[in-house]
């Protein structure tokens, strides 16, 4: 009898509870697309223009969509917090949040509207396919795409606009966080600096203005160079150049300085050993490798962005996020020593190691 009702009791307790955070992560995804559309179809872009806060009939109008649906996302994007409802006359009025107007507007400098548009186009459409991610065990282009992985980033850079759109969301996202992994560690001794995989030069021009004495090299595939020239890196940027190579197969240039951002979060240890044995080989004696990831804490509870961040990694490579300790092993496997890591408080951390003189 006490059996039944201590059963009876439990499942009172369990009717009446509600999952009200299982209910807000399947909603997650709602809430980026709402965001990613509102991107795309320029309402912030069409608010900043008008320079006024606008009824939901003008933004309609503006961005060429039916108002009754513009309706409902204007209401939604203002509960997000990424606009600002006014009523006036018992008409509602909206203009852009403060961090809409800097990182949702195209033309803001610090602009991630290419960010949203890549997690929107290309990573979301990735993630239809990640169950089958977790169980195969690998990354998913085939299905979505109708494109072979076996040279990965022959599937990332699929075509010129799918390259573009990579190399855009990376050139929008180190002008935000890029800053933070050059003041980690006083880098100031190295003078000769070579970025593996350096894409867009955004990292290397916010390591010349940090560290004006220095000079950066960008290795990358030869049509990543073309891209960049072409629409990132002019010739007023003197103290930046390009060397064409695929830092697998091609030699490195010798350097003071390697860096090695968001690279080895690509790739398995293994591969990752070959790439740093080969960076230590180029290494002037005294020099060092600067590694930009997302570290795990030690004991694997969070950040939850680097878990997600893990998970995206099977979804699209053939790498994950690891701690700042699994990133001493592989630098120490390859030759380098007295390795560091500091955290930014930011998205993305540092590791530092050194080749001895």
């Amino acid at each position: 009898m006490a059996a039944q009702q201590d059963m009876t009791a439990e499942r009172k307790a369990a009717a009446d509870m509600y999952p009200k955070k299982i209910m807000e992560y399947m909603d997650g995804f709602l809430i980026s697309k709402t965001m990613f559309a509102a991107c795309e179809l320029g309402v912030f872009d069409a608010l900043l223009d008008a320079g006024r806060p606008l009824s939901a009939e003008e933004v309609s109008q503006a961005v060429g969509a039916n108002l009754d649906s513009t309706e409902r996302l204007l209401a939604a994007c203002a509960v997000l917090e990424l606009l600002n409802a006014h009523r006036d006359n018992g008409q509602v009025l909206y203009s852009n949040s403060e961090e809409a107007r800097v990182f949702l507007t195209r033309s803001s400098p610090l602009s991630l509207s290419h960010f949203n548009e890549y997690l929107s186009k290309t990573i979301y459409v990735h993630w239809q396919y990640f169950t089958d991610a977790v169980r195969e065990g690998k990354n998913q282009y085939e299905k979505p795409f109708g494109v072979n992985s076996k040279d990965l980033f022959q599937a990332v850079y699929r075509t010129d606009e799918e390259m573009m759109k990579f190399m855009e969301l990376m050139n929008s996202f180190w002008n935000i966080c890029g800053k933070d992994v050059f003041t980690a560690f006083d880098l100031s001794p190295f003078k000769d600096i070579c970025d593996i995989g350096g894409c867009t030069g955004a990292l290397a021009k916010l390591c010349t203005s940090v560290y004006p004495e220095c000079t950066v090299k960008i290795f990358d595939l030869p049509k990543v160079v073309r891209m960049s020239r072409e629409h990132f890196v002019n010739e007023t940027e003197q103290r930046i150049s390009f060397i064409e190579g695929d830092f697998f197969k091609d030699s490195l240039p010798p350097a003071d300085l390697y860096i090695l951002s968001r690279i080895l979060h690509d790739w398995t240890d293994e591969r990752c050993i070959e790439l740093l044995r080969g960076i230590y080989k180029a290494c002037k004696p005294g020099g060092g490798v600067l590694v930009v990831e997302m570290l795990l804490n030690e004991e694997g509870s969070g950040p939850l962005k680097a878990h997600l961040h893990s998970l995206n990694m099977l979804v699209q490579t053939e790498g994950k996020e690891r701690t700042g300790s699994h990133y001493a092993v592989l630098l120490t496997a390859a030759g380098f020593t007295n390795v560091q890591h500091r955290y930014t408080g930011k998205v993305y951390d540092a590791v530092l190691g050194r080749k001895e003189k």
